[in-house]
């Protein structure tokens, strides 16, 4: 198996330093290029194989957002926001921008090395309260921005889902639905084979099965479709004790 390449784009170097001697020590992980902005690290993504990259906010030439949008519109890599700011505004703009990921830089490096391999595998790496509350906060743009735009005048309309959207959720099967609903709704695979009665292997499938159908990377992706096609409207995401 192929180690899973990693960028470090931070523009302090001793950060820098701290997370390639926390990776270094992975067999299955190789650190192939540290950069200081975000316009180091596009251009050392569309130059070079990079499987993930860490990616700091706050550098300067090119912030990591904008970064996180161009190297994920042109897939060259799987992205993982870090940051010492514990803001819903960067975990917002992190999930527009495209980004499979957001970890604190104060996180374990159990968490770090974990939050690798699960980004590489396709997972995403937001804890389901997090993901649920971020994304709730990109619905009720939506609906709002949907609800301008569809009321010229009198009552307002309710948010319209996009057709191409609305064709896609209707490829997928009744359990694919099913599932889809469970994750936008915070649940790990885990929980949902607790709550479905069916191997955690099977839950894994399912997941698999439906990003592919509705065209998305991860599992974040997933619940920004489930809001945006009309699946889960905002308050419908709490988790169910």
């Amino acid at each position: 198996m192929e180690p899973i390449r990693v960028l470090l784009a931070d523009d302090q170097a001793l950060v820098r330093a701290g997370f390639a001697m926390m990776l270094s020590v992975e067999d299955e992980i190789e650190v192939v290029g540290e950069v200081a902005n975000g316009q180091e690290a596009v251009d050392f993504a569309s130059a070079n194989d990079v499987d993930i990259i860490l990616m700091d906010v706050q550098m300067p030439v090119l912030d990591g957002i904008r970064a996180t949008e161009q190297i994920v519109a042109a897939d060259r890599a799987k992205v993982i926001i870090l940051t010492t700011f514990e803001r819903d505004d960067y975990l917002f703009d992190a999930i527009q921008a495209g980004a499979s990921g957001f970890l604190l830089k104060n996180a374990d490096p159990d968490d770090l090395v974990g939050a690798v391999h699960s980004v590489a595998c396709g997972h995403a790496l937001l804890a389901p309260e997090v993901t649920v509350r971020v994304i709730e906060r990109f619905a009720r743009q939506l609906e709002a921005e949907r609800n301008t735009a569809a009321a010229p005048a009198g009552p307002a309309a309710g948010p319209q889902p996009d057709p191409a959207q609305q064709r896609l959720l209707a490829s997928l099967t009744t359990r694919e639905r099913e599932v889809l609903e469970l994750v936008a709704a915070g649940l790990s695979n885990a929980e949902i084979a607790s709550r479905m009665f069916v191997a955690e292997a099977t839950v894994k499938t399912h997941v698999s099965n439906l990003l592919g159908k509705v065209q998305v990377r991860d599992r974040v992706q997933a619940v920004v479709f489930a809001y945006e096609s009309g699946l889960i409207l905002p308050g419908e995401s709490g988790r169910e004790a």
